[in-house]
């Protein structure tokens, strides 16, 4: 057998993958995007979290756009202000914004998020308005 074919089979199809193991699904490889398509994405996320902002903020709460990885889909997002003490801002986040933010953006496949923990909590009850109220 020639030296050089036995050191091509006895080396990792893709040396770039951790312990150089290939992609399981080419699906799950990573997506070449130009600087335009990128820009593209990350603009329509910021649109549309300007979008749900004012609804947020109608509670007394904001929403704030921490990270976007483009490429993968990962999107992390963080209630703030009153948002912070509310009972209901996971429901916010999971029925919300991570609602929308999967129909309108088909290429996001995770949001990561959470609330502003940095606020006071009687503070952060002073800021809510209580803007919804549901009536039994």
């Amino acid at each position: 057998m020639d030296p050089d074919t036995t050191q091509l089979e006895n080396t990792p199809a893709d040396a770039s993958q951790p312990g150089g193991a290939q992609p399981r699904d080419p699906a799950d490889a990573p997506v070449a995007l130009s600087d335009e398509e990128r820009g593209e994405r990350l603009a329509a996320l910021n649109s549309i979290i300007e979008l749900m902002r004012p609804a947020v903020q109608a509670d007394g709460g904001d929403l704030a756009l921490l990270s976007a990885d483009v490429v993968t889909g990962v999107v992390e997002v963080q209630l703030q202000g009153a948002c912070s003490s509310c009972a209901v801002s996971s429901s916010t986040l999971q029925g919300g914004v991570e609602r929308i933010l999967h129909q309108r953006l088909d290429w996001i496949t995770e949001v990561q998020g959470g609330v502003d923990e940095s606020v006071d909590p009687f503070l952060s009850e002073s800021m809510g308005r209580g803007g919804y109220v549901p009536s039994f």
